[in-house]
């Protein structure tokens, strides 16, 4: 079932690891002021992220091979 939403799962994950990334940038030049909560925040985007880009990755290849099988029919 959520091989079927990869590419939502890819996008979802490249907005975490995005927010992963630009929020200790800001908080280091000071824009953002840094908080304990904050940056657990911004690491466990960063770490969800990751993992879901792998799994929707896993998730659009998967499909793509299934539909390679149907179409050859004498692999």
């Amino acid at each position: 079932m959520i091989f079927e939403y990869s590419r939502q799962l890819i996008a979802l994950a490249i907005f975490l690891l995005l927010f992963g990334c630009i929020m200790p940038f800001l908080m280091a030049i000071r824009v953002v002021e840094s908080t304990f909560f904050l940056n657990f925040l911004s690491f466990g985007a960063s770490v969800l992220g990751l993992f879901l880009g792998l799994v929707g990755i896993a998730g659009e290849r998967m499909r793509q091979g299934n539909r390679n099988d149907k179409e050859n029919r004498y692999k």
